[in-house]
């Protein structure tokens, strides 16, 4: 189940930047349909995500709402969050992505890689999908698909148990 969901601007990057690489987001409760679990991600001009690592339960419910702090547009620098399927060769798909600018960055030809994705952001832009965590426990790779953002660090791991 995916559903895709703008919002408003939001804040300064300055606040998160420094621990873009450690923080990680932690199960409090499991998310359902009816309330899913939120997962709040920002990214910046630091070409980071706040979280590098999500952990959930099989089958659970996650609502991911993804904030760019930056400042610049998005055919400057934008960033958009990508699940994929487990074992998708994750370079290949970043490569696949780099003609895939009118799609932002997500290349059609590769829609069943995905397990759920944003749209791609400029500075001060909100989005977020609402997703079903796959039922196999594994790990599964998020990116950003914008050029070069993946060979810069811009991932992270959705750990299913």
């Amino acid at each position: 189940m995916l559903l895709a969901l703008g919002c408003g601007p939001a804040g300064d990057p300055a606040a998160k930047a420094k621990n873009a690489r450690t923080e990680e987001t932690a199960p409090a409760a499991r998310g359902t349909v009816e309330a899913p679990r939120e997962v709040a991600i920002e990214v910046g001009d630091s070409m980071q995500f706040s979280a590098t690592r999500i952990e959930a339960a099989a089958g659970e419910v996650l609502r991911l709402k993804l904030s760019n702090l930056g400042s610049a547009s998005k055919e400057a620098m934008g960033h958009n969050w990508v699940l994929l399927r487990a074992g998708v060769d994750v370079t290949a798909f970043a490569n696949a992505a780099l003609g895939a600018k009118a799609h932002d960055y997500v290349p059609p030809a590769r829609v069943g890689d995905v397990l759920a994705h944003t749209r791609l952001l400029g500075g001060g832009g909100r989005d977020a999908v609402v997703f079903t965590v796959p039922s196999e426990p594994g790990d599964y790779v998020y990116l950003c698909t914008f050029p070069a953002h993946l060979q810069l660090g811009m991932k992270g791991v959705l750990v299913v148990r």
